[in-house]
């Protein structure tokens, strides 16, 4: 899996996705800027990078469950959305140079397969209109 921030996973299984769909309401949001801001850690050793400013990327998340209801953010299981790029799932130091600017203009879906493997589906503009 490329580096990465999620918008929604689990999402729906592939032979669910409208691509077409997915991509009209997609367009309707705008492309924004970003920087990776910091190294931060969750108790169980994740390390991750938080990206500044979060709020985009939350509303996003809520507003693509808000489309397809049937989905949580990470099955449910956290109360909250944080947006963040995962770097280690295991506790490692980071030695890496930031910030880290970069933008969000589309979004990827990405396919995992019957090995575990991801691989890119499909790409989608944010245009805004």
């Amino acid at each position: 899996m490329p580096a990465h921030i999620t918008v929604l996973f689990p999402f729906l299984d592939g032979d669910e996705v409208d691509e077409d769909a997915l991509g009209e309401f997609l367009a309707h949001f705008t492309p924004f800027d970003f920087v990776l801001d910091r190294v931060e850690r969750w108790e169980e050793g994740i390390v991750w990078l938080h990206p500044e400013p979060s709020e985009p990327f939350v509303e996003l998340t809520l507003a693509v469950w808000r489309r397809w209801p049937q989905r949580p953010p990470y099955g449910g299981i956290h109360d909250s959305v944080i947006p963040h790029l995962t770097v280690s799932e295991t506790p490692i130091e980071v030695d890496v140079r930031l910030p880290i600017a970069s933008r969000v203009d589309e979004i990827a879906l990405m396919e995992e397969d019957a090995e575990g493997r991801w691989s890119f589906r499909a790409t989608f503009r944010l245009s805004g209109v």
